[in-house]
């Protein structure tokens, strides 16, 4: 491990460390830090900091920093595998299958909302299998799967739409969770979803070094003994799994599968051992201290976190783009 990517993942460790801290310490309610610490060490959870601690702060607070490291990691696997430096969740269909199956459970059985995360995670799963089984029948190459997951969005965007035009409650259902957010996020929600995560967290670490290969190219990957229809196929139900069940407790988060990668990428140069553990980090971090501005820079107001996340990720988005441009004009001299 080179020490460049070392330090690197060091300062992103302190750095989620901090951010987790500060969103547990700092918020709307005015309490601060040692009321905070008493209220975590203490017997009981009568008093309201021991509510606001245990029932808002600490479910929030493990939120981001699920959803950050989930939705990076996942956003890293498709970058890899479709080799398409602005691949993201949505280009395989997770967020759409996630909120189509989400808004059907809120509009059709809005007396259990607790579906909504299982409904999330099945529709993002649901959605990444129709787009393997569409690359599949018509070859399951790079670009297939990237058309197959442009037809799904665009079905499944339909079928949203045709839902809040004949039922027009489910607007404010629609846009909630299509912002994304940690506000209503509970202990029970994670519950479901952690043991997700951890599962694709591991099968990404477990084979990162056949990631790698997969990033060369196929033909380079065969050529060194990689079967790579199968590994294609694994790394993209760890990438919908992760996904999807962040999706499943967090909405539509953007941005996050996108920015982390490329900043992982940039701190680590060509240390392919802890790039994946670095773009973990970077999407904890990066959510957690979102999450934080939006509950605290207009406080007692509050921004859905997913709006913070646009402001900062769509300018690196630009230059992502720019970037990729100077590439290929560089590539055609």
């Amino acid at each position: 491990m080179k020490r460049r990517s070392l330090r690197a993942f060091v300062a992103l460790l302190a750095l989620t460390i901090l951010a987790l801290l500060a969103n547990l310490c700092l918020g709307a309610s005015g309490l601060g830090p040692i009321e905070m610490l008493r209220a975590a060490l203490g017997p009981g959870r009568e008093s309201a900091a021991a509510r606001i601690f245990w029932y808002v702060r600490l479910p929030r607070a493990l939120a981001a920093l699920l959803a950050g490291a989930a939705l990076s990691v996942a956003g890293a696997l498709l970058q890899a595998v479709l080799r398409n430096p602005l691949a993201a969740p949505s280009v395989i269909g997770v967020n759409a299958g996630a909120g189509l199956c989400a808004l059907v459970c809120m509009s059709l059985l809005p007396g259990l909302a607790a579906l909504v995360p299982a409904a999330a995670f099945a529709g993002a799963c649901l959605a990444a299998f129709a787009v393997y089984l569409l690359a599949r029948f018509t070859g399951a190459s790079r670009s297939t799967i990237v058309l197959a997951g442009v037809a799904v969005n665009t079905i499944l965007g339909a079928c949203m739409d045709a839902i809040v035009t004949l039922i027009p409650d489910a607007v404010v259902n629609r846009s909630a969770f299509s912002i994304g957010g940690f506000a209503n996020v509970s202990m029970g929600n994670l519950r479901f979803a952690a043991p997700l995560c951890a599962l694709g967290l591991l099968l990404a670490l477990l084979f990162r070094r056949e990631l790698e290969l997969m990033a060369l190219g196929d033909d380079v990957a065969r050529s060194l003994g990689l079967r790579v229809e199968r590994f294609r196929a694994l790394f993209l139900i760890a990438a919908a799994m992760l996904a999807g069940a962040a999706v499943s407790f967090s909405g539509l988060l953007s941005f996050v599968g996108l920015v982390s990668p490329h900043m992982a990428r940039i701190l680590c140069r060509n240390d392919s051992h802890i790039r994946l553990p670095n773009t973990a980090l970077f999407g904890a971090a990066l959510c957690l201290i979102c999450d934080l501005i939006a509950r605290t820079a207009f406080a007692p107001y509050e921004l859905p976190v997913g709006i913070v996340l646009s402001f900062l990720g769509a300018p690196f988005f630009l230059y992502l783009l720019f970037r990729q441009k100077k590439r290929n004009r560089h590539d055609a001299t």
